[in-house]
Protein backbone atom coordinates (compact mmCIF):
# COMPACT_ATOMS: atom_id res chain seq x y z
CA UNK A 1 0.00 0.00 0.00
CA UNK A 2 2.67 2.52 1.07
CA UNK A 3 6.41 2.82 1.40
CA UNK A 4 8.71 5.07 3.40
CA UNK A 5 9.62 8.29 1.61
CA UNK A 6 13.30 7.81 2.35
CA UNK A 7 13.25 4.59 0.30
CA UNK A 8 11.53 6.11 -2.75
CA UNK A 9 13.14 5.56 -6.16
CA UNK A 10 15.51 8.39 -7.10
CA UNK A 11 13.44 9.12 -10.21
CA UNK A 12 10.80 11.01 -8.22
CA UNK A 13 11.09 14.76 -7.76
CA UNK A 14 9.26 14.65 -4.45
CA UNK A 15 10.54 15.81 -1.01
CA UNK A 16 11.62 12.88 1.15
CA UNK A 17 11.54 14.47 4.59
CA UNK A 18 8.08 16.09 4.69
CA UNK A 19 6.25 12.90 5.70
CA UNK A 20 7.21 9.39 6.74
CA UNK A 21 5.06 7.52 4.21
CA UNK A 22 4.25 7.86 0.53
CA UNK A 23 1.81 6.06 -1.78
CA UNK A 24 3.37 3.16 -3.68
CA UNK A 25 2.67 2.51 -7.35
CA UNK A 26 0.35 -0.30 -8.38
CA UNK A 27 1.30 -2.84 -11.08
CA UNK A 28 0.80 -1.27 -14.49
CA UNK A 29 2.47 -0.09 -17.70
CA UNK A 30 5.69 1.03 -15.97
CA UNK A 31 7.77 -0.63 -13.28
CA UNK A 32 8.12 0.81 -9.79
CA UNK A 33 11.62 2.22 -10.21
CA UNK A 34 10.88 4.13 -13.43
CA UNK A 35 7.46 5.56 -12.57
CA UNK A 36 5.62 7.79 -10.15
CA UNK A 37 2.10 7.24 -8.72
CA UNK A 38 -0.58 9.50 -10.14
CA UNK A 39 -1.35 11.09 -6.76
CA UNK A 40 2.20 12.50 -6.58
CA UNK A 41 1.87 13.83 -10.13
CA UNK A 42 -1.26 15.88 -9.44
CA UNK A 43 -0.50 16.84 -5.83
CA UNK A 44 3.27 17.26 -5.54
CA UNK A 45 4.35 18.08 -9.12
CA UNK A 46 1.39 19.85 -10.72
CA UNK A 47 -0.15 21.23 -7.50
CA UNK A 48 -3.66 20.52 -8.79
CA UNK A 49 -4.72 19.49 -5.28
CA UNK A 50 -3.30 19.98 -1.78
CA UNK A 51 -4.25 16.74 -0.06
CA UNK A 52 -4.80 13.06 -0.79
CA UNK A 53 -8.51 13.50 -0.01
CA UNK A 54 -8.82 16.17 -2.70
CA UNK A 55 -6.88 13.94 -5.10
CA UNK A 56 -9.36 11.11 -4.56
CA UNK A 57 -12.26 13.45 -5.40
CA UNK A 58 -10.63 14.89 -8.55
CA UNK A 59 -9.67 11.47 -9.87
CA UNK A 60 -13.07 9.94 -9.10
CA UNK A 61 -14.67 12.72 -11.16
CA UNK A 62 -12.62 11.61 -14.18
CA UNK A 63 -10.78 14.91 -14.59
CA UNK A 64 -7.29 13.46 -15.06
CA UNK A 65 -6.27 11.60 -18.22
CA UNK A 66 -3.10 9.62 -18.85
CA UNK A 67 -2.42 8.86 -22.51
CA UNK A 68 -5.94 9.96 -23.35
CA UNK A 69 -7.67 7.63 -20.89
CA UNK A 70 -9.37 8.56 -17.62
CA UNK A 71 -7.42 7.18 -14.68
CA UNK A 72 -9.02 7.04 -11.24
CA UNK A 73 -6.43 5.14 -9.22
CA UNK A 74 -4.13 7.11 -6.92
CA UNK A 75 -1.46 4.46 -7.49
CA UNK A 76 -1.53 4.35 -11.29
CA UNK A 77 2.12 4.41 -12.48
CA UNK A 78 3.05 7.33 -14.73
CA UNK A 79 6.31 7.00 -16.65
CA UNK A 80 8.61 8.48 -19.28
CA UNK A 81 6.89 10.06 -22.32
CA UNK A 82 3.39 9.50 -20.91
CA UNK A 83 0.92 12.32 -21.59
CA UNK A 84 -0.98 13.74 -18.60
CA UNK A 85 -4.02 15.86 -19.48
CA UNK A 86 -6.38 18.05 -17.43
CA UNK A 87 -8.93 19.06 -20.12
CA UNK A 88 -11.10 21.19 -17.79
CA UNK A 89 -8.12 23.49 -17.16
CA UNK A 90 -6.68 23.17 -20.67
CA UNK A 91 -3.41 21.86 -19.22
CA UNK A 92 -1.36 19.19 -20.97
CA UNK A 93 2.02 17.70 -20.06
CA UNK A 94 4.53 15.16 -21.29
CA UNK A 95 6.62 13.24 -18.76
CA UNK A 96 10.34 13.77 -19.36
CA UNK A 97 13.56 13.06 -17.50
CA UNK A 98 16.19 15.48 -16.24
CA UNK A 99 19.97 14.98 -16.04
CA UNK A 100 19.61 13.24 -12.68
CA UNK A 101 17.10 10.74 -14.00
CA UNK A 102 14.17 12.38 -12.23
CA UNK A 103 10.78 12.57 -13.91
CA UNK A 104 9.14 15.95 -14.46
CA UNK A 105 6.11 17.32 -16.33
CA UNK A 106 6.85 19.41 -19.42
CA UNK A 107 3.94 21.61 -20.66
CA UNK A 108 2.76 20.81 -24.21
CA UNK A 109 -0.05 21.92 -26.51
CA UNK A 110 -3.43 20.23 -26.85
CA UNK A 111 -2.40 18.95 -30.29
CA UNK A 112 0.84 17.42 -28.96
CA UNK A 113 -1.18 15.70 -26.24
CA UNK A 114 -2.82 13.55 -28.92
CA UNK A 115 0.27 11.36 -29.41
CA UNK A 116 3.22 9.81 -27.59
CA UNK A 117 6.48 8.07 -28.42
CA UNK A 118 7.04 4.39 -27.64
CA UNK A 119 10.08 2.17 -28.12
CA UNK A 120 9.81 -1.32 -29.63
CA UNK A 121 11.36 -3.62 -27.03
CA UNK A 122 10.75 -6.87 -28.89
CA UNK A 123 8.49 -8.64 -31.35
CA UNK A 124 6.52 -11.87 -31.08
CA UNK A 125 4.53 -13.94 -33.54
CA UNK A 126 0.93 -14.52 -32.46
CA UNK A 127 -1.94 -16.64 -33.72
CA UNK A 128 -2.38 -16.42 -37.46
CA UNK A 129 1.25 -15.57 -38.07
CA UNK A 130 0.73 -11.90 -37.18
CA UNK A 131 3.58 -9.83 -35.76
CA UNK A 132 2.98 -8.27 -32.35
CA UNK A 133 5.08 -5.29 -31.29
CA UNK A 134 5.80 -5.11 -27.55
CA UNK A 135 6.45 -1.53 -26.46
CA UNK A 136 8.21 0.05 -23.49
CA UNK A 137 4.99 1.27 -21.82
CA UNK A 138 3.43 -2.19 -21.73
CA UNK A 139 1.43 -1.69 -24.93
CA UNK A 140 1.17 -4.59 -27.36
CA UNK A 141 0.00 -3.78 -30.89
CA UNK A 142 -0.13 -5.65 -34.17
CA UNK A 143 2.43 -4.51 -36.74
CA UNK A 144 4.74 -6.04 -39.30
CA UNK A 145 8.39 -6.89 -39.82
CA UNK A 146 8.84 -3.38 -41.23
CA UNK A 147 9.23 -2.32 -37.59
CA UNK A 148 12.46 -3.37 -35.91
CA UNK A 149 13.50 -3.74 -32.30
CA UNK A 150 14.58 -0.40 -30.75
CA UNK A 151 12.75 1.63 -33.41
CA UNK A 152 10.47 4.33 -31.99
CA UNK A 153 6.80 4.61 -32.91
CA UNK A 154 4.69 7.74 -32.75
CA UNK A 155 1.28 6.54 -31.52
CA UNK A 156 -2.03 8.34 -31.32
CA UNK A 157 -3.62 8.32 -27.87
CA UNK A 158 -5.79 6.76 -26.72
CA UNK A 159 -6.29 4.78 -29.96
CA UNK A 160 -2.65 3.55 -30.12
CA UNK A 161 -2.53 3.80 -33.92
CA UNK A 162 0.91 4.11 -35.55
CA UNK A 163 1.40 7.60 -37.00
CA UNK A 164 5.15 7.62 -37.71
CA UNK A 165 8.23 5.44 -37.35
CA UNK A 166 11.72 6.63 -36.35
CA UNK A 167 14.40 4.07 -37.02
CA UNK A 168 17.17 3.11 -34.66
CA UNK A 169 20.05 3.92 -36.98
CA UNK A 170 23.11 6.12 -37.40
CA UNK A 171 22.25 9.79 -37.85
CA UNK A 172 18.97 9.86 -35.95
CA UNK A 173 18.32 11.85 -32.79
CA UNK A 174 18.09 10.08 -29.44
CA UNK A 175 17.44 10.83 -25.80
CA UNK A 176 19.54 9.03 -23.21
CA UNK A 177 17.33 7.47 -20.54
CA UNK A 178 19.93 6.10 -18.12
CA UNK A 179 23.52 6.31 -16.96
CA UNK A 180 25.73 9.37 -16.49
CA UNK A 181 24.35 11.15 -19.59
CA UNK A 182 20.73 10.81 -18.49
CA UNK A 183 18.37 13.26 -20.23
CA UNK A 184 20.89 14.34 -22.88
CA UNK A 185 19.81 14.63 -26.51
CA UNK A 186 22.28 13.62 -29.17
CA UNK A 187 22.74 12.03 -32.56
CA UNK A 188 23.85 8.44 -33.15
CA UNK A 189 27.33 8.40 -34.68
CA UNK A 190 28.04 4.68 -34.50
CA UNK A 191 26.54 1.43 -33.20
CA UNK A 192 28.95 -1.27 -32.01
CA UNK A 193 27.49 -4.79 -32.05
CA UNK A 194 29.05 -6.86 -29.26
CA UNK A 195 29.09 -10.59 -30.06
CA UNK A 196 28.63 -11.71 -26.46
CA UNK A 197 26.23 -11.39 -23.55
CA UNK A 198 27.37 -7.79 -23.03
CA UNK A 199 25.28 -4.83 -24.16
CA UNK A 200 25.79 -3.30 -27.58
CA UNK A 201 27.43 0.13 -27.36
CA UNK A 202 26.30 3.34 -29.05
CA UNK A 203 28.50 6.35 -29.82
CA UNK A 204 26.49 9.55 -29.45
CA UNK A 205 27.32 13.17 -30.30
CA UNK A 206 25.60 15.52 -27.85
CA UNK A 207 23.42 18.23 -29.41
CA UNK A 208 24.10 20.51 -26.43
CA UNK A 209 27.87 20.24 -25.95
CA UNK A 210 29.02 18.70 -29.22
CA UNK A 211 31.02 16.12 -27.24
CA UNK A 212 31.01 12.43 -28.04
CA UNK A 213 30.38 9.68 -25.52
CA UNK A 214 29.49 6.00 -25.40
CA UNK A 215 26.46 4.51 -23.73
CA UNK A 216 24.76 1.14 -23.74
CA UNK A 217 22.06 0.42 -26.30
CA UNK A 218 19.31 0.01 -23.72
CA UNK A 219 19.71 3.67 -22.66
CA UNK A 220 19.11 5.00 -26.19
CA UNK A 221 15.59 6.15 -27.15
CA UNK A 222 15.12 7.52 -30.69
CA UNK A 223 13.12 10.78 -30.64
CA UNK A 224 13.38 12.01 -34.22
CA UNK A 225 15.37 12.30 -37.42
CA UNK A 226 16.35 15.84 -38.49
CA UNK A 227 14.79 17.43 -35.41
CA UNK A 228 13.39 16.05 -32.13
CA UNK A 229 9.69 15.21 -32.08
CA UNK A 230 9.41 16.25 -28.45
CA UNK A 231 10.30 19.48 -26.68
CA UNK A 232 13.24 18.77 -24.39
CA UNK A 233 14.22 22.19 -23.06
CA UNK A 234 13.10 23.74 -19.79
CA UNK A 235 14.76 21.52 -17.18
Amino acid sequence: MHQKRMSMPTGRRVPKKTNKWVTATAPGPHNKKSSIPLILVIRDLLKVVDTAKEAVRVLSEGKILVDGKVRKSLKFPVGLFDVVSIPDEDRYYRVLQDSKGRLYLNPISKEDAKWKLCKVLNKTTVKGGLVQLNLNDGTNILGSNDYKTKDTLKLSVPEKEILEKYEYKIGNLVMITGGRHNGDVGRIKDIAIIRSSKNNMVLVTSENSGKEYETIENYVFVIGEDSPEIETQGE
